[in-house]
């Protein structure tokens, strides 16, 4: 992992690494501090209750024990037929995916692909128990070797990612490791007398940069096939005698039928195998390193011994050539169909044939992203490149996931796996990811910004993703907002982190999406077909839609009519945090009121809610024709974008800005202080939070992205006054403004680039974040459209911004190799996660000036 500012900020929010024994120590000595607390109130309680009318107690006890009961069974059994617990049981209506839509040709033509992000190449099925293949090497860097599998931060590469890739049948990938530069790039095929999902190939190019001293003469690449169900794979019987016959392995599935796998080169090369049995495919990297250590140990060699085990499950192929080297693998499925032909198949998937059908599809990348996201004639051909490369890796980095998701749960039940946890139903998803070696898995909030650049490129792998989502909506209408499905996701995330908690939600971004889609068919951007399947698509989802608003509309409302607040910030309150965060709302440690509680009113989960309530009213009103639906979500989204309610709530005129609402102080500090611990440690120096006034109910004033989501959700009237207020805030460079973007908290707060413990450095309290941007430029874009006084200072301001962020991208694309998770307010510096083409990406819309029309 990073051990940079952003990087360590994001294992705070979503890696997040192992708090220490201290916090645990202290938490459980604060609780019995507040529980003496709590039995003094409870005396003075006591003695108020001797003035209670005891009739009226009576009745009071006796419907609280009613209410009591039936909370109790609804959360603990829904009913006689489902004796589930609530939290894992699916939402009762068909599943999205079951649509005909998604089946037959659309399911076949995405059923193999690129789906494992998370290591540096690799190939799997859209199927629970998949056939995958993959490719390692052997890297050198300081002299020494290492092994290159799984994507990582620590292998220090100077830039990988796929450069190209239309997330079907075609994607071309570029790594360079410490002067090795690797090439991968991958092709699918459907042809006469291929099996379920057809055929694929990939090519390899290993080349090593010349005059470098300590570089060996050879490339060792280590090309691997394992079976997830744990089925027999057979080797080749000419593998010893690879360059006459092309069979590497064989077997049989099915799913596919017989299949066979086949490497052609027309350079020398030396091929060694090793057979392995075993269920943990994704150590495979560690079990490999280790055989070739005792290789080396024992014989001299670096080579795999060409053995195998009985039924090997897992075959690994070392390939060892001079550079430059080119090599083909094709696949072959169905080949007990038409056994024939398989040669000829083989043929056209390697050699000459392949690189002329790479070719053509690269042609046709090209013409796509063009004809799609029309970059303007100001940006240089570089910035396109860079454009090429966001997109490519987005569609690159859509993954398939199969598992189930660990739930908090410490009610007792035989449902429970362990500890206070319960899983969730086995579910499969099909999502982008934001980063490939930091957070290959699903994001929820994330996968809203992901798909306004995908609906673009192909609406149907789209509207494919955001359906798996949806299906994973359990009967309350709750989804978990962090997806670690199957052994090698889980692998990624430390094993006390991967529970979820049903009290917290995410935004609802998926909405901005499903608002540009309806939109579009109100202003028949589509075709007569597409039209045909959206309205078949929303016509099914929309029963999950309405709970999922619901769910949010409950569980996540204030005390006050129009209020929300994010869930969770008590259970992560510690005496270590400078203020406690907010991981649910997506900005992690963004400063909210300095102490939680239900008086809290959250400005940008309110804005969250307008767009929901807007969008459902779009979707119930144009496509539904429900008439009760839509009036509710037309007044819900009327009284959310109320001007003067809005202002009433959430607006200070001295500041000219929105703000939270809660109990807060500005009188908080971290202080060095002595720990006590459990057992017979002694007392440690750490950062301790230190209160030095009483907080009160107030606006929580700091001025950064919340306070710009009026603006983003454009509440704000285009002659209002308070529309030239957010201009100035946006424009200042005292609060927002940079030369590389808008960071996310102004300089004039009290929190600014503060850290929040002693071990997360600030994430969201300065960083320029690119999803945030990018919203606020789609609504200068807009108000620069808007009649009215402020209009020309919104153009000069959008045109400026964005400018700025392009500029600053391609910098870092161009010194690095790679788009980041963030970028420093004060340099422009890439911070955090890399590559980050998840919302980072969200640059190729800001180039093409494609921003939401509703």
């Amino acid at each position: 992992m990073s051990g940079g500012g952003g990087g360590d900020g994001r294992k705070t929010a979503r890696n997040r690494i192992k708090p220490s024994t201290t916090i645990t120590t202290t938490d459980d000595h604060r609780e019995l501090r507040n529980r003496k607390g709590l039995r003094k109130e409870r005396g003075k309680d006591q003695l108020r209750i001797l003035d209670v009318n005891f009739a009226l107690l009576g009745f009071i006890l006796l419907t609280s024990l009613v209410a009591l009961f039936f909370v109790f069974r609804s959360v603990q059994f829904t009913d006689a037929d489902h004796p589930l617990p609530r939290v894992i049981t699916p939402f009762p209506a068909p599943k999205i995916m079951d649509l005909d839509m998604f089946q037959g040709e659309h399911k076949e033509s995405l059923y193999w692909g690129t789906y494992r992000p998370q290591v540096y190449f690799g190939i799997r099925a859209r199927a629970p128990e998949s056939l995958v293949a993959g490719l390692m090497w052997l890297g050198i860097k300081d002299g020494r070797y290492f092994m290159r599998h799984a994507c990582q931060d620590a292998d220090d590469l100077q830039t990988y990612g796929w450069n190209k890739h239309n997330g079907r049948d075609y994607g071309h990938q570029v790594i360079i490791d410490h002067g090795m530069t690797l090439t991968t790039s991958f092709l699918k095929s459907k042809g006469n007398g291929s099996g379920y999902g057809g055929d694929w190939a990939v090519q390899v190019g290993v080349q090593y940069e010349k005059l470098i001293e300590g570089m060996p003469d050879a490339a060792h690449l280590f090309f691997y096939v394992a079976d997830e169900g744990q089925n027999t794979l057979n080797l080749g019987r000419s593998v010893s005698d690879i360059d006459e016959k092309s069979l590497l392995a064989f077997g049989s599935r099915a799913d596919v039928g017989d299949w066979e796998i086949h490497l052609k080169s027309t350079d020398d090369f030396e091929v060694h195998h090793i057979g392995l049995k075993t269920p943990h495919i994704h150590n495979l990297s560690d079990l490999v390193q280790g055989i070739l250590g005792l290789q080396v140990r024992n014989f001299g060699h670096l080579e795999l011994p060409d053995t195998s085990d009985d039924s090997p499950n897992i075959l690994v192929y070392q390939i060892t050539a001079r550079t430059p080297f080119k090599a083909d693998i094709a696949f072959v499925s169905g080949t007990d169909i038409d056994n024939d032909k398989v040669e000829e198949r083989v043929n056209s998937l390697t050699g000459t044939s392949l690189t002329s059908q790479l070719h053509k599809k690269e042609n046709e990348f090209d013409d796509k992203f063009k004809k799609i996201f029309n970059p303007s004639d100001k940006l240089d051909l570089e910035s396109v490149e860079v454009g090429k490369a966001a997109i490519g890796n987005l569609l690159g980095g859509i993954g398939y996931f199969y598992g189930q998701s660990k739930i908090l749960f410490p009610q007792p039940s035989k449902h429970r796996s362990d500890g206070d946890s319960i899983l969730y139903w086995p579910a499969e998803l099909y999502t982008a990811v934001p980063s490939r070696p930091f957070l290959p898995r699903g994001f929820l909030w994330d996968e809203g910004f992901h798909q306004l650049l995908i609906w673009r490129w192909d609406m149907h792998i789209s509207m494919d993703i955001i359906g798996h989502w949806l299906d994973l909506m359990n009967i309350d209408g709750w989804i978990p907002r962090e997806q670690i499905l199957g052994a090698e996701a889980l692998s990624k995330v430390p094993e006390e982190f991967v529970v979820q908690r049903p009290s917290n939600g995410n935004p609802p971004t998926l909405f901005l999406v499903l608002q540009d889609l309806v939109c579009g068919m109100k202003r028949n951007q589509f075709s007569a077909t597409e039209n045909k399947e959206m309205s078949a698509f929303f016509e099914r989802s929309f029963g999950r839609l309405e709970a999922w608003f619901q769910w949010f509309n409950t569980t996540q409302s204030g005390k006050y009519t129009s209020s929300y607040y994010w869930h969770g910030r008590k259970e992560s309150r510690t005496i270590f945090e400078l203020n406690p965060k907010t991981l649910s709302s997506g900005l992690d440690d963004y400063p909210r009121a300095s102490h939680p509680t239900d008086e809290e009113r959250h400005l940008d989960l309110r804005c969250w809610m307008l767009l929901a309530a807007d969008c459902m009213h779009s979707i119930s009103e144009q496509l539904m024709n429900r008439k009760e639906s839509w009036k509710a979500y037309k007044e819900t989204a009327e009284l959310l974008a109320d001007f003067d309610l809005l202002n009433k709530m959430h607006f200070d005129e001295d500041y000219g800005a929105y703000f939270d609402y809660g109990n807060h102080t500005e009188k908080v500090r971290l202080r060095r202080q002595l720990v006590e611990k459990n057992g017979n440690q002694p007392p440690s120096l750490e950062l301790v939070r230190e209160v030095l006034e009483q907080p009160v109910l107030r606006l929580v004033p700091h001025v950064g992205y919340v306070s710009l989501f009026p603006f983003i959700s454009k509440i704000i009237p285009s002659k209002s006054w308070i529309l030239e207020k957010q201009l100035d805030i946006i424009s200042n460079t005292s609060t927002l403004w940079t030369n590389y973007g808008l960071r996310s908290l102004s300089k004039t707060s009290s929190m600014y680039m503060k850290r929040n413990t002693e071990h997360d450095p600030p994430y969201w309290r300065g960083p320029i974040w690119m999803n945030m941007n990018y919203l606020i430029l789609s609504s200068l874009h807009h108000y620069s459209k808007e009649e009215g006084p402020y209009r020309e200072r919104a153009e000069t301001i959008y045109n400026e911004l964005r400018g700025n962020l392009i500029r600053n991208v391609m910098k870092n694309y161009k010194q690095t190799g790679y788009l980041w998770e963030q970028y420093d307010q004060k340099k422009g510096n890439g911070k955090g996660a890399h590559p980050f083409t998840g919302w980072t990406s969200l640059v190729v819309l800001i180039m093409a000036e494609s921003y939401s029309e509703c």
